[in-house]
């Protein structure tokens, strides 16, 4: 049984700095996706970064470029992401998820690829 489980986010100015941890159990081999999402209240669901576990490749939104960093550690079998030069309009709820790259039937930025899900973690970020 795979779990996800989010940690950190919080409140901060905008311009700041915050990171979020996602721990994951019951993922087996490397062959598997893993990605941060996000939505705010009234909005749906939006990718924001992504990677390839066994290759480490890292993909971005456009809004976060240059501004988040998504990373993995394989042996805590843990996601990280990363979050500088915060504005007020990344203000949402942040998801981790993974899928197995065989089941990823409509490619790695698609919401619907993802089987896993973590239960979120709030980023509220003041202006």
């Amino acid at each position: 049984q795979v779990q996800l489980v989010e940690s950190g986010g919080g409140s901060v100015q905008s311009g700041g700095s915050l990171n979020v941890s996602c721990s994951a159990t019951g993922l087996t081999g490397v062959d598997y996706a893993m990605a941060w999402f996000r939505q705010a209240p009234l909005e749906e669901r939006e990718g924001v970064a992504f990677i390839t576990w066994r290759s480490g490749i890292t993909h971005y939104h456009d809004s976060v470029k240059g501004r988040f960093t998504i990373s993995r550690d394989h042996a805590r079998s843990t996601l990280y992401l990363q979050m500088s030069s915060l504005k007020p309009e990344d203000t949402a709820i942040y998801y981790c998820a993974a899928a197995y790259t065989r089941e990823m039937t409509m490619g790695l930025r698609d919401a619907s690829s993802y089987r896993y899900w973590g239960q979120g973690t709030q980023v509220t970020v003041s202006s």
